[in-house]
């Protein structure tokens, strides 16, 4: 019976570290499931050539740009990644393909980086390329232990009959291709079947963290990282706040720390740790117009 209850304890750690377990738990118990990595570096040194790597973040918002960086210094090559995109040509993982640590890219945006248009048509990166919407379903989907799932996106395109160019030979010839997806009707509507995605390792940004993995996302940064997650095998999580457990509420934890194996605080002054704007869009002041608004 004790044996039982301690494994459920240790359960619930990672449900802001609430422990209901009747008389209270040992302090050794407490800090038994204490996940933090002081360094990055240590955090990702596992991360070995070849390996399947999934990236929160959308555009520059949101990216672990810490771990990234401890992934470009250890110069680990092969990579095949997941993200919603490449970054742009000098951030986010946009860092390491110019390095040409990754061999492979699934991704639903490729826009705003010349290094990956000229790696993917000369040959030297695959591409797989996905509806944005089946990206997110097929990461929830793995992180879930779903193994795959019908969805209406990509019915009547290249996506549902193959043939997208996934890489390219180096005469600009089509070396390797999407296949055709499996279809099936329900209601009458055409579907096509998805995998699930999983990766060996994923890393992720979230705005405040506890000893636990629990993990609170600000905003819009919050994007695709809890789905990135729970789709890694292995996730370490880069954390702007680090709390106690218990500092977290229940409704305030975004990702249970379940899904999290290592938490990096984020050091104050670190380069990498900085918020880029990706593309800065402004209007001339019109006459009569304060900074934070019109005098109305």
């Amino acid at each position: 019976m004790r044996a039982r209850t301690v494994v459920w304890s240790v359960a619930m750690a990672g449900y802001g570290g609430r422990f209901l377990v009747s008389g209270g738990v040992d302090e050794r118990l407490r800090m038994s499931v204490d996940k933090v990595v002081a360094r990055a570096a240590d955090a990702v040194a596992d991360i070995s050539r070849g390996s399947s790597l999934g990236v929160g973040g959308f555009g520059l918002c949101g990216v672990p740009g810490v771990l990234i960086d401890a992934l470009l210094a250890r110069g680990t090559g092969e990579l095949r990644v997941v993200s919603n995109n490449c970054g742009v040509d000098d951030g986010g993982l946009g860092l390491l393909l110019r390095r040409g640590l990754i061999s492979r890219m699934t991704s639903s945006y490729v826009g705003e980086n010349k290094e990956f248009a000229r790696q993917y048509l000369s040959g030297e990166l695959e591409v797989e390329l996905v509806p944005q919407g089946t990206l997110a379903e097929r990461l929830r989907a793995g992180g879930s232990g779903i193994p795959a799932f019908y969805t209406p996106a990509g019915v009547g395109t290249a996506i549902a009959d193959g043939g997208l160019a996934w890489r390219h030979g180096a005469d600009g010839s089509v070396a390797v291709a999407s296949p055709p997806r499996e279809r099936r009707a329900f209601g009458g509507r055409e579907h096509l079947l998805e995998e699930a995605i999983t990766t060996d390792f994923a890393l992720v940004r979230a705005a405040v963290g506890d000893r636990h993995g629990n993990l609170r996302f600000h905003a819009s940064a919050r994007n695709f990282n809890p789905l990135v997650a729970m789709a890694g095998r292995v996730t370490v999580a880069e954390v702007e706040e680090l709390v106690e457990p218990g500092e977290l509420g229940p409704e305030e934890i975004q990702l249970p720390g379940i899904f999290v194996q290592r938490v990096v605080p984020v050091r104050a002054g670190d380069p990498a740790a900085g918020k880029r704007v990706e593309r800065r869009t402004v209007r001339a002041r019109r006459e009569g117009t304060e900074e934070h608004g019109s005098h109305t």
